[in-house]
């Protein structure tokens, strides 16, 4: 994991480049919570929670949809709140579906979508990256 930019003991980016596999998001999290933990003002828990729950979802569609073997994330503390954004190797972008009542998913991308102020997908050479932005305040 690289950490940048920090501000008075403050981390302000943090990007890690992960295995793709059953740990992925648990992985994820951690470095979530251990980024928010940096900046130089706690995150009210709803939005540490609504955080938690954009980067596991974010990077268990990487994992699962993408079938990448490796995936990266980076946390960037911005005006608006905390950017992350998940890349991986598939140029695909998600494309929302009627959600499974019964246990087969699609609830994941309509989630992100309402707890971000924003989210743009960017197709690239590489495969794509996931921006979304979360409000801290």
């Amino acid at each position: 994991m690289t950490i940048t930019g920090r501000t008075a003991g403050a981390v302000s980016s943090v990007r890690a480049t992960l295995a793709c596999g059953a740990d992925t998001a648990a992985r994820a999290r951690r470095m979530a919570r251990d980024f928010l933990g940096g900046l130089p003002s706690p995150a009210p828990a709803e939005v540490a929670d609504a955080i938690d729950l954009v980067v596991s979802e974010l990077v268990t569609n990487a994992v699962r949809h993408a079938r990448s073997e490796v995936c990266s994330i980076e946390l960037t503390g911005v005006a608006e709140g905390v950017r992350i954004a998940v890349s991986d190797l598939d140029p695909t972008p998600p494309r929302p579906r009627t959600p499974d009542l019964h246990g087969g998913g699609g609830f994941g991308w309509p989630l992100v979508r309402r707890l971000s102020t924003s989210v743009e997908v960017e197709s690239h050479a590489a495969g794509k990256t996931v921006c979304a932005v979360v409000a801290t305040g």
